[in-house]
Formats: C-alpha cells, structure tokens, sequence
C-alpha cells in the first residue's frame, strides 16, 4: 500500500470544454447564469410545497425531492467547471476526484431512482385510484425515498471503489471538464477492461432496467387512459407528459454515456454538459410550467409575501 500512494498521481488535470479564452468567458457567463436559475428555481419549488398545505401528498413529496436531488446534482459539477473557466490550468487533487466521482453518481443514481418512484406513484394514482391512499401513504412514501438514497449510496460506493483500487502512476490529463469513472479509470497504469466492464454492467443495467419500468408504467398508464373521462385524460396526459420529459432529459445522457465499455466519442463533453447543467434546469422550468397546482400555489404565496 505504501507502495501505491508513493507512485499515485497527486492530482489530475481537465482540458475542460474548450481551449479558446473568448469561449470559456461565453461558457463562464452563460453556465453562471444556468447554474443560478437552477438553484433559484429548484428553491422555489422546494419552498412552495412545503409552505401550501394542499401540495402536502405524495406526488409533490417526490417533487421536492427532486428539486433537492437536483440542487446536490447540479452543485457537485458545475462550481468547478466554472472555476476552471476561469483558469488556464484546471487541476483537481485526487481525493476531491473521487469525492467529485462518488458524490455524482450518489445524485444521479438517487434521481434514477426517483424518478421510477414517480411513474410508480402515478401509475397507482391514475390505474388503481380507489387504493392510491393505501398504497402510497406518507410512510411509505418516506420508506421508499430513504430505500432511493440508500440504494443511491450502495452504487456509488461501487463505482468508487473499483474506481480506487486501481493504480495511478501516470499520465493525470482529463478530456473532461469533471471527474468521471470511465475517464478516470483510463488513465490507471494497469488493464482496466474487466473492470470497464463490471462499471457499465452497474451503471448501464440501472439505467436501462429503470427506464424500461417507467416505459411500461407510461404504456399501461397511457392504455388504462381509455377509460377516463375526458378532463381526467387531460389532467392524467399534462402530468404523465411533464413526468415523461424530464425521464427522456435525464435518462437519454444516462444511458448513452454509462451504457457502452472503453468507448469515446467527440460529442461526449456534449452531452455531459447537458446531463450535469441544463437537465437540473430544465426539471423546474417543465414542472411549474406545465402545472396549474404549482403555478397556483405560487402566486398565493406571493400574495401572501412569503418570498420575501
């Protein structure tokens, strides 16, 4: 072991997004103002359910979560990609890496999670209404979260550790503006193709296993719509789609970047930034948009200057 940490890289170093100065103060002041609209936004929602009481039900208890997912999401990536915007050399230690790596999979396997208890939670609503309040109660609504966050912290303890017990003698260069497993691994200084292959079979089959249920909830949600009357339909429709949008924004990135062994393509930075920046962004502008309660409720408690 003494050994390991004599040869092990002190740091690693990004290439981040792009080496043009004149771009990286564009991406600076565009991510700057993404990354404030989702902390803003992502608050908004938190601080409208929890002060309307009528919000207090399972739907938007998972909605809260979300937001909050997505403020911790959001929050372990793009601070540092702007600091680095900032600089000409960007360097990260290699303990914040893998905190960096842990703590990002930790997020974005709770929001996977999530989100299948959401198509879940809807599913029951709309196909079995009559045992909704049986079976998603404020307990078990509160047991599945923790399982969610503990399910989260067991995967990403994985990714870590298979990360970790690799050696890293050198080179320490990034293509990424971020620590992630598939980049970080290649740079050990040993074979990393079985455990390549053991980070996707964890990854890949989370994401693909997931989204698969949620794709049959939504069919047999969609199905059972033929029996509802028609402002049920609409109401069932404005909810499943706005549920549906952000499971595309999120699991689309998910899956082509943790789904595929020791490959790289050039529109991975692409694709990244849109899955670490814009998605947590996206999530509350989809939500308050398209939902009459929220919007609401909202203005009640800004005539009621809670905000302020």
């Amino acid at each position: 072991m003494g050994a390991l940490n004599q040869t092990r890289v002190p740091e690693f170093v990004f290439l981040g997004l792009t080496d043009n100065w004149v771009l990286e103060i564009l991406f600076f002041v565009a991510f700057s103002i993404t990354y404030t609209l989702t902390l803003l936004g992502n608050i908004l929602i938190i601080i409208t359910i929890f002060f309307t009481p009528r919000l207090h039900t399972p739907m938007y208890f998972f909605l809260s979560n979300l937001s909050l997912i997505d403020i911790c999401h959001s929050s372990v990536t793009v601070p540092k990609m702007l600091e680095g915007l900032l600089l000409e050399r960007k360097t990260i230690s290699f303990d914040n890496c893998i905190a960096q790596l842990f703590f990002l999979h930790l997020f974005a396997c709770a929001e996977i999670f999530l989100l299948t208890i959401m198509a879940y939670d809807r599913y029951v609503a709309i196909c079995t209404p009559l045992h909704y309040p049986n079976v998603m109660n404020m307990r078990v609504c509160v047991q599945l979260v923790f399982a969610l966050w503990l399910g989260g912290t067991v995967h990403s303890l994985v990714q870590t550790f298979l990360t970790i017990r690799l050696p890293y003698c050198g080179p320490n260069i990034i293509d990424s503006y971020f620590c992630d497993v598939p980049p970080v691994i290649k740079l050990a200084c040993t074979d990393t193709y079985l455990t390549g292959m053991l980070i996707v079979s964890n990854s890949g089959t989370i994401s693909l296993t997931c989204f698969l249920a949620l794709v049959t909830s939504y069919t047999v949600i969609l199905v059972s719509l033929r029996k509802q009357s028609a402002d049920g339909r609409r109401k069932a429709l404005s909810t499943c789609s706005a549920h549906f949008m952000v499971v595309a924004f999120f699991f689309g990135p998910c899956i082509f970047l943790y789904t595929r062994p020791d490959t790289s393509f050039s529109i991975d930075k692409m694709v990244s930034v849109f899955y670490t920046v814009v998605t947590p962004l996206l999530n509350p502008l989809i939500y308050t948009l398209r939902n009459e309660e929220v919007k609401s409720a909202m203005k009640q408690l800004r005539q009621r200057q809670v905000f302020s």
